[in-house]
């Protein structure tokens, strides 16, 4: 299995964390936003990895809270003429492309990820250049410009499907960004891949001797991993799979106690669905450190009330998306191509 050689090192400058606030606050602040949802005609579509306050007001108000693949398809059949996207950038950008005719609004433009900036279009044009002959698979989470130089854009609930289905017709795969969901891909399905060199800030920081640890302190509990972590940390998963998947694994698996090795913010719908059964996150520490678990996005955190009011108040343009309009012509066909798979057509 070839992978990139890519190995230029990206130091991430971390985003503050929204102001806190207290209670009589957010609640007046939620009071607000429900109000201009319904001025604006507008509606709040939230990734999973959000904080929980956010997650909430979403499903409140008639918003959606689901993993990319599903909050593209919401943004897309939902009636309202303004889409408020609380995740990070490239959410925002492929809601734009499936819908150009709406308005794409996020609580701030500055809310992006490891993965996409890992992967900057110009080198990753260079890497497609070097394997004409390799199709190419790209991670939902990448710009609109890596998404106009793929044929396939996947997420992690469908990646595994699509990757065999291009396996079985005998094409060689140029896989990017995560490396890590890229090798736990190629050792499931066999297929012949080149894998581009990036991972997630968050689940590239799981620890297996901390995790042993942990299973040897909780044995009665299920290990749930995402595979954007590394090999080792999959190795040790009683269910591995997206978003999505862990949460019904959650639901499903006779356990009643969970250790999780994904971002936190999925426990507020892990908790929600299951009330009676435990979650402890997976530890990204040893002993020593002063935080056993931080695997929550720095900017998945950026998705405040706060900033989500003031995306909806004036004239938004400090918070719209927009994408250029060349490359969403060339994005939308990987997107439509994803979109029309996971419904089987």
């Amino acid at each position: 299995m070839e992978q990139a050689l890519f190995t230029d090192t990206f130091k991430f400058e971390f985003p503050a964390k929204p102001a806190p606030m207290s209670d009589a606050e957010k609640q007046a602040a939620r009071m607000r936003i429900k109000k201009l949802l319904k001025e604006r005609n507008a509606v709040l579509i939230a990734h999973y990895y959000t904080d929980p306050e956010i997650q909430s007001l979403a499903e409140e108000t008639g918003g959606s809270v689901a993993d990319s693949l599903q909050m593209a398809r919401f943004g897309a059949e939902h009636e309202a003429e303004t889409l408020i996207i609380a995740g990070v950038k490239f959410m925002g950008e492929t809601a734009k492309i499936l819908t150009p005719n709406k308005r794409v609004l996020m609580p701030t433009l500055e809310a992006t990820c490891s993965l996409d900036l890992g992967c900057p279009p110009e080198e990753f044009a260079k890497f497609c250049d070097a394997h004409p002959d390799h199709t190419v698979v790209v991670y939902a989470n990448t710009s609109a410009a890596v998404k106009a130089r793929a044929d396939w854009v996947v997420t992690s609930s469908i990646a595994l499907d699509v990757v065999e289905h291009i396996d079985s017709k005998g094409e060689k795969i140029l896989w990017a960004p995560d490396m890590h969901l890229g090798g736990y891909i190629a050792k499931q399905t066999g297929a012949e891949m080149v894998l581009w060199n990036a991972a997630c800030i968050v689940h590239d920081e799981f620890k297996t001797r901390a995790l042993m640890q942990l299973k040897e302190q909780h044995p009665d509990a299920a290990v749930l991993v995402h595979p954007e972590a590394p090999a080792a940390i999959v190795d040790l998963a009683d269910a591995v799979g997206s978003t999505s998947q862990l949460i019904q694994a959650s639901q499903d698996l006779p356990q009643q106690k969970f250790i999780v090795a994904t971002d936190k913010g999925i426990f507020y719908k892990m908790q929600q669905l299951s009330p009676n059964k435990t979650f402890i996150e997976a530890p990204t520490g040893g002993d020593g450190a002063t935080c056993r678990s931080c695997a929550h996005c720095p900017w998945m955190a950026m998705n405040g009330l706060a900033a989500i009011e003031q995306a909806l108040t004036g004239d938004g343009k400090a918070h719209e998306i927009h994408v250029d309009a060349d490359l969403a012509v060339q994005a939308l066909k990987p997107l439509n191509r994803m979109l029309n798979f996971s419904t089987g057509k």
